[in-house]
């Protein structure tokens, strides 16, 4: 019996695939997650053959039918619907270039999980396109791959080397699922190649603290990266969230700095509660920033702030005489140590603008605000004690 549109919309999903058929070779299956596809089975000089006609709903079961009934045509005029699909993703192939489908994926799936996508657009505009943005999709290959991210690593950006092969990676494993090309030429350049693996559980003792804010004032980086880089280490906050941080969130009378939710990695704003020691530091940064709106304005502008890299460059232009670390193991050291002196599991998270999980997270609404404040100025002058000697 053919379905019923009431049929189709109450059908349930169930631990393991199953069709309903429609009738004529017509047949929409249900998965185990809720999805459900039309599908056309018919026989092709002697063969079985099938093809997708797409997803219910967006494919009613009026289109399916029609589309059936289209390619049942073809099947009688000798035509494979299957080979022609075939022949059609092989003209997509050839005709796509790398940039028009990047774009397709920058849009369906770039912009739509993250956030923040400069830093992924640039790779795009200023590496890949250049190299091979105007190339057909299927004629990139490993070698081509290879060439820009071993000169980006080869100058000394691994970090970047490596999320310039993932993005193209993501690409390409988007473009298989699109049945636009077949094959991943990535794959030939594992990322052992490109990077070393370094430990994510990585955290300073105070001497290596110490060590570390006496290289960073004694480097040669400008003086905003290093009040940045010891900013991020009193306040616990993300790199990219002082980046972008303007002054209309800052008030320094109150002692008080807002992440909006633009820029909090939990989509929801965010309150910083400056010590002591950060606000004297956001008070030269300000008069570091001149008439600009950013709290730090990158070179040669006052509209737009560093590049998201520029602070790892900055860090790889001293010479830490400890085990390598990250910007982001200053966060875990923070944690780690706060949490060694006491101080509740529940307020550390709340600094580290951490959403807490599980049934507590469901019941604690509470923001710890002066918990919080009081935490962060013990943890400055903590931190400051270290180097008492330091002139900074």
């Amino acid at each position: 019996m053919p379905l019923t549109e009431l049929q189709v919309k109450t059908l349930k999903p169930q631990q393991v695939r199953y069709a309903v058929s429609d009738g004529r070779g017509l047949a929409l299956e249900v998965m185990p997650t809720g999805g459900a596809s039309w599908r056309y089975r018919y026989q092709f000089k002697g063969k079985t053959e099938k093809v997708s006609l797409g997803k219910y709903p967006l494919v009613s079961l009026k289109a399916a039918r029609s589309k059936r009934d289209e390619l049942a045509k073809a099947v009688y005029e000798g035509i494979s619907p299957a080979k022609q699909k075939q022949l059609e993703k092989f003209a997509l192939a050839n005709s796509t270039s790398l940039a028009a489908f990047s774009e397709r994926y920058f849009k369906e799936v770039i912009e739509r999980d993250r956030k923040d996508t400069r830093q992924l657009r640039r790779y795009l505009e200023k590496e890949i396109y250049p190299a091979f943005g105007s190339w057909a999709l299927r004629d990139v290959t490993a070698q081509d791959v290879q060439r820009i991210v071993f000169k980006k690593r080869d100058n000394g950006f691994e970090t970047a080397a490596a999320q310039l092969r993932n993005l193209l990676k993501r690409i390409f494993d988007y473009a298989i699922v699109c049945g636009v090309v077949t094959v991943n030429p990535t794959h030939a350049t594992p990322m052992r190649f490109i990077t070393r693996a370094r430990p994510r559980t990585r955290t300073l003792s105070p001497d290596e603290l110490k060590i570390y804010l006496q290289v960073l004032y004694r480097s040669n980086i400008r003086r905003q990266f290093k009040l940045t880089l010891h900013i991020i280490l009193l306040t616990l906050v993300r790199k990219s969230e002082l980046l972008h941080a303007r002054w209309i969130n800052v008030n320094l009378e109150v002692g008080e700095w807002v992440i909006p939710e633009a820029q909090s990695k939990t989509g929801k704003p965010h309150t910083v509660y400056l010590s002591t020691q950060v606000g004297k530091m956001f008070e030269e940064l300000r008069q570091l920033a001149g008439d600009s709106e950013l709290v730090l304005p990158g070179r040669g502008s006052l509209t737009k702030p560093f590049a998201a890299n520029a602070l790892n460059q900055a860090m790889g232009a001293m010479s830490f005489p400890i085990p390598p670390f990250t910007i982001h193991d200053l966060r875990r050291t923070g944690s780690t140590l706060l949490h060694e002196q006491g101080f509740p599991s529940d307020v550390v998270e709340k600094a580290l603008n951490h959403t807490i999980g599980g049934v507590r997270g469901i019941y604690n609404r509470a923001e710890y605000a002066d918990q919080r404040k009081a935490m962060l100025q013990s943890w400055a002058d903590y931190i400051s004690a270290l180097n008492d000697q330091l002139h900074i």
